[in-house]
């Protein structure tokens, strides 16, 4: 990603975050404000069912005709008249009927037509009516339609035990709920418990779904967020009334209920959108002023700290404290050059005394070694066999010496900083073969099982230096078991290659581990090395950029694990 890119986007941030919150905030006020709407709608409902349980309530004072028919009944007379001049006084009642004790139907009076089609009332199978007739009280039945009608059922328990039944009809008051309007589509409709919608001939009605209906009258909120018909969408709210299976329900056009919010929307929208584009010029803007000197100051410092102290930078580029400021880096980098020459010709000096001292202090053990054999030998006071023994010792003391010099000396460099990994890509398998190769017959004089599971067919590596970091984890580790088994493993994921030597032999303690990669680091004593090995193998998978770490327990064996990251594409 480019300076100008990113200074662009950092200034587009820091003048857009601030509306985030804004956003989130204006957000929740919208849904806020549709809940308030739809709270609205709810409490319009629920006057609605007040109206009709007042209505319903009326009904009780309505019914004190029944007085007369008890004594009309009491002296043992028909209470047809009765029945007739009380559905006079009370239009809305379809007809009244006199039940017996049991809910058998005695004396009717109503609607000519309405009587044709009812047949004898017979209700002595509700077990209802004893409760009725002990606790005295009016019992009104569910909502229902007779001829385009809405009507409900009601029944009245009379002092000499029989009851008074009458049908009732709530066209009147539903008319007039429904005639009532909310904007232009927002209507009261009577809504039974199965998602009937209850309209006359006259009154529209919208194609509701009446199991989407039945789900919203069944769930814990009163508020209908969404209600689908083919062509629209509606939102409102419910109500129970006291007619049992009714539902006032207020219903309006979600795109009328919600116009408010939407027109804000709009203006907010328009708000936003011009923050924005007022915030992209001046981010284009600012990005383009910062973007030449900063970068140019940014390249150079790259090629700086590449060690290239010839980069210049031209100071007509910057602008107010910009141009002091590349006049100073100009200034810093021609004195760096300057420092740079003096502190190489120090290190020269220093790196090949320390050469010299790490040489001289680590080959001086083995040459005393020597020299004590030589003057034994000179002596001319063994034997022959004595001889032949010291040769034999002076022989393993050279190659010792050998191999110490070949160590010390790579220490130096590591120390040095010369050690540099010359990367190719390596076939793995190779490798690993030929170190199995070479250490077979020493595995095999142990009795040891020596066995090599590789996964990765090339890395990049230096393919010398990995080798023996390879045949030095695998020698330590046939060098230290005793018994069992050698196992050399690699694998690779996304990230790196692995390559892992595990071993059952003695182990290492905790302690021990910790200083395990120093140098001269000896965890067993009594075993032949100078511990300069996993020192000098884990600055060479460090040089590679990887690393090499161990994981052990004592008597149960040791794991070596070096890794090589990836390169990234």
């Amino acid at each position: 990603m480019s300076l100008f890119s990113k200074l662009f986007k950092l200034f587009l941030a820091v003048v857009l975050m601030p509306l985030i919150p804004m956003v989130l905030l204006l957000a929740y006020y919208q849904v806020h404000l549709k809940n308030n709407i739809l709270e609205t709608h709810a409490n319009l409902a629920q006057i609605v069912s007040s109206s009709m349980n007042q209505h319903i309530e009326d009904l009780t004072w309505r019914l004190s005709f029944a007085q007369n028919i008890t004594s009309t009944l009491t002296a043992h007379k028909n209470p047809t008249r009765q029945l007739r001049e009380a559905l006079g006084a009370n239009p809305d009642f379809l007809i009244l009927a006199v039940l017996d004790s049991s809910g058998k139907e005695l004396y009717r009076a109503g609607d000519t037509q309405i009587l044709k089609q009812l047949p004898p009332i017979n209700l002595s199978g509700d077990a209802s009516l004893p409760e009725l007739a002990k606790d005295r009280r009016l019992s009104v039945s569910s909502f229902d339609v007779m001829d385009g009608r809405p009507i409900s059922e009601f029944i009245y328990p009379l002092s000499n035990g029989d009851f008074l039944y009458g049908i009732m009809s709530f066209f009147g008051i539903l008319s007039r709920i429904q005639e009532q309007r909310i904007g232009q589509t927002g209507r009261i409709y009577i809504v039974d418990q199965n998602g009937s919608v209850y309209a006359n001939d006259y009154q529209y009605k919208p194609a509701f779904d009446a199991e989407a209906l039945q789900n919203a009258f069944s769930s814990k909120s009163r508020l209908i967020k969404k209600l689908n018909t083919p062509q629209e969408t509606y939102v409102g709210a419910f109500a129970p009334t006291p007619i049992l299976g009714a539902y006032a329900t207020v219903l309006q056009l979600k795109s009328e209920a919600y116009r408010s919010i939407y027109y804000t929307n709009i203006i907010i929208a328009l708000f936003l959108l011009s923050i924005a584009t007022l915030a992209y010029f001046g981010a284009l803007t600012f990005a383009e002023r910062l973007g030449e000197p900063i970068g140019a100051l940014s390249q150079a410092a790259k090629e700086v700290s590449a060690g290239n102290f010839d980069e210049k930078i031209d100071e007509d580029l910057g602008w107010g404290e910009f141009k002091h400021l590349i006049a100073s880096f100009n200034k810093m980098t021609a004195d760096l050059k300057d420092y740079q020459v003096l502190q190489l010709q120090a290190q020269v000096s220093e790196m090949k005394e320390q050469v010299f001292r790490a040489v001289a202090h680590d080959l001086r053990a083995p040459l005393l070694g020597l020299q004590g054999y030589l003057y034994i030998l000179q002596s001319g006071k063994v034997s022959k066999d004595e001889e032949k023994q010291y040769l034999e010792l002076m022989s393993q003391a050279a190659k010792n010496l050998s191999s110490l010099l070949e160590d010390v000396l790579d220490v130096s460099r590591v120390q040095a900083g010369m050690m540099m990994p010359k990367k190719e890509s390596v076939a793995l398998p190779e490798i690993v073969k030929n170190v199995t190769d070479t250490l077979a017959p020493a595995a095999q004089e142990k009795g040891l099982t020596l066995t090599a599971d590789i996964a990765v067919d090339r890395l990049p590596a230096d393919p010398k230096l990995l080798q023996r970091v390879i045949m030095n984890l695998v020698s330590n580790a046939i060098k230290f078991t005793d018994k069992g088994f050698v196992r050399v493993r690699a694998w690779q994921d996304e990230k790196g290659y692995y390559l892992s030597v595990a071993d059952s032999g003695i182990g290492i303690s905790e302690h021990d581990l910790k200083g395990l990669f120093q140098k001269y680091h000896q965890v067993h004593t009594d075993r032949q090395g100078y511990g300069l090995g996993l020192f000098i193998s884990r600055q060479i998978m460090q040089a590679h950029g990887g690393t090499l770490d161990v994981t052990s327990k004592p008597g149960e064996g040791s794991v070596f694990t070096l890794s090589i990251p990836k390169e990234q594409k």
